[in-house]
């Protein structure tokens, strides 16, 4: 059984296409750094050790843009991006875990 076909990816600029990739490539290392979410010193520490490469990455795409004239942020295709590429199961990995027992 072949899994469901993604919708499309909506037309980006290499900038919008490399702030939505380090956006999330962030968000994934903040999720592994998440002290509810992980019980792994040495994993989380690479993830913050990561995490300022990616964090440079992400300013870089945002100057890239703004050097470009890019001023305003779509974010209605932006957010159309992020969940093609799974954004809100990978953004839901920075937030707390339900509470157990409540």
């Amino acid at each position: 059984m072949l899994p469901p076909e993604l919708p499309p990816l909506p037309a980006l600029t290499r900038a919008e296409g490399s702030l939505v990739d380090a956006y999330l490539e962030t968000v994934d290392l903040l999720g592994r750094v998440n002290p509810a979410r992980t019980g792994d010193t040495y994993a989380g520490l690479r993830a913050a050790q990561a995490l300022v490469g990616r964090a440079v990455a992400l300013r870089d795409a945002l100057e890239l843009m703004h050097q470009r004239g890019e001023s305003a942020l779509h974010t209605a295709t932006l957010a159309r991006a992020l969940r093609v590429l799974d954004g809100e199961r990978r953004a839901g990995r920075v937030t707390l875990p339900p509470a157990q027992g409540n």
